[in-house]
């Protein structure tokens, strides 16, 4: 995104962009120790934890997005993502992917039943 503010000239919005991607890299390495810590203390719980947000999608806050006159910003803002490749849902297929590396996921071993039905679930999101 802030690439293409510089190429479209405008170096404010470039610096903003800059700004939003530093504090979304804190927020990546707080919640990726914190998932961690969690699997190390209770993997059975975690791992269905994580299937169970999966399913339930993970809404960012961008959705709110409001001008005070199109209902619709959001879905646009979204089309217009995906057409200039700022994020698409390759990108997000590839955001997955490494946190099943980063976590291990797929190398966790001894679940059964639902635990092994959530790890199963998580580690096949990729592919879908």
């Amino acid at each position: 995104m802030a690439r293409l503010a510089i190429e479209g000239g405008d170096p404010v919005l470039a610096r903003m962009c800059g700004t939003i991607v530093a504090d979304e890299k804190r927020h990546e390495n707080v919640y990726t120790r914190i998932i961690e810590k969690l699997l190390e203390v209770d993997p059975n719980t975690t791992m269905i934890a994580i299937a169970n947000m999966m399913k339930k999608r993970i809404t960012m806050p961008l959705h709110l997005m409001y001008d005070g006159q199109d209902p619709n910003i959001f879905e646009h803002f979204s089309a217009i993502s995906q057409k200039q490749g700022v994020y698409t849902s390759r990108d997000y297929g590839e955001i997955l992917e490494f946190f099943i590396t980063r976590w291990e996921l797929e190398k966790l071993e001894g679940f059964t039943g639902e635990t092994r039905r959530a790890q199963d679930f998580v580690c096949g999101l990729p592919q879908d």
